[in-house]
């Protein structure tokens, strides 16, 4: 998995569980990001449809989530991993603006990233393999580049990582059929279909994922953009269709509310936390619409790159951090019967550490 702003790792586990507890077959991950939970849902039997408005993120989803791994020839899979790895390094549009205007990676890997993205465009467009070697290519250029883990800066001196070698491996794959799907969710959230259970894990505050991650935008698509700033971001960064409604404090609430209501499913999961712009009150109260309602607390790190301080676009340290550490929440909603069932594991009194659960609040 690359770096990832929000990203619900230690929170697997515990979706994983209320998953397998709820014995759904169906589910639905709304906002899927780098698929990790829709590749826990997967692996414990469901049929997915992974959603969400980044061209990475439909890689990502058309790679982990329907792409069948019993499909896969793996002796193909590994001849066009090694045909890519052993190219030779090309200068182009991705070195020149991500390692010679700017510094996310050093300049070598930046050539094999050009040479290796070419030929995946070149000669496997159209094999069931591109995103599966798209999706392979990017987890590559995450080790070794020089960030925080946002491209809206890089490091002032080269990190470590960057001096190593770019290279390819193959990207994990699951058995069974899933759906990949590009759009927004407060257009299609009531449109997918119905699920027996549903995953909601929105933005919560004013971070745009399509600027953080611009670089793996550009990666995918291969269009070579006009950028602007030291970060150099895409042109269309300042397109409105590139803004989402969850970034906008008035516009977000309201729009998580219809989303919530919108979407068709035996049981509800949201997950959120304390420094998002809804109050767990509010979250309670939305997802009441699907029936009764438990909410979990969990005691988690904030994101690396908000444990170690505030950089500027030139990657010079402008600021510090007021806390290590924030709530995340798991709201459950659903009929009571089968609620109270799922959540019963992390009945509680007491706010908990160390990545344990706990109920904090019923109606």
């Amino acid at each position: 998995m690359i770096k990832y702003i929000g990203s619900k790792r230690r929170l697997v586990p515990v979706l994983g569980d209320l998953l397998a507890a709820s014995s759904a077959s169906t589910a639905l991950d709304l906002f899927t990001g780098t698929t990790r939970v829709a590749q826990e849902f997967k692996r414990r039997g469901a049929h997915v449809t992974a959603v969400d408005t980044a061209r990475y993120s439909e890689i990502f989803s058309q790679c982990h989530i329907e792409t069948d791994a019993s499909s896969v020839n793996k002796d193909d899979l590994r001849d066009a991993i090694d045909y890519l790895n052993g190219l030779p390094g090309e200068a182009g549009y991705f070195t020149e603006t991500f390692c010679v205007q700017s510094r996310y990676f050093q300049p070598f890997n930046g050539e094999r990233v050009d040479a290796i993205r070419n030929r995946i465009e070149s000669e496997f467009r159209s094999s069931q393999l591109y995103p599966l070697l798209l999706t392979s290519l990017i987890y590559a250029a995450d080790r070794v580049d020089s960030t925080t883990g946002l491209q809206m800066a890089y490091v002032k001196q080269w990190a470590p990582r960057s001096y190593n070698p770019l290279e390819l491996r193959e990207p994990e794959l699951h058995i069974g059929p899933g759906r990949a799907v590009r759009g927004d969710a407060t257009q299609i959230a009531g449109e997918l279909g119905e699920f027996d259970l549903a995953y909601l894990d929105p933005p919560y505050n004013q971070h745009r994922y399509f600027t953080n991650y611009h670089i793996w935008e550009t990666l995918v698509a291969w269009d070579a953009p006009e950028h602007y700033g030291v970060a150099c971001k895409r042109i269309d960064s300042r397109d409105e269709e590139t803004k989402s409604v969850f970034n906008r404090k008035r516009e977000m609430p309201p729009a998580l509310r219809d989303v919530i209501a919108s979407v068709k499913a035996r049981i509800v999961i949201l997950s959120y936390n304390d420094e998002s712009w809804a109050t767990l009150e509010d979250l309670v109260q939305w997802c009441s619409v699907h029936g009764h309602v438990e909410a979990l607390a969990f005691d988690s790190k904030r994101y690396v790159g908000a444990q170690i301080g505030i950089f500027n676009p030139s990657g010079e340290k402008v600021g510090q951090v007021d806390r290590l550490r924030n709530l995340e929440y798991v709201v459950v909603a659903g009929p009571a019967n089968e609620v109270k069932s799922i959540t019963a594991p992390y009945v509680g009194t007491n706010i908990p550490r160390s990545g344990q659960g706990s109920l904090i609040s019923r109606t």
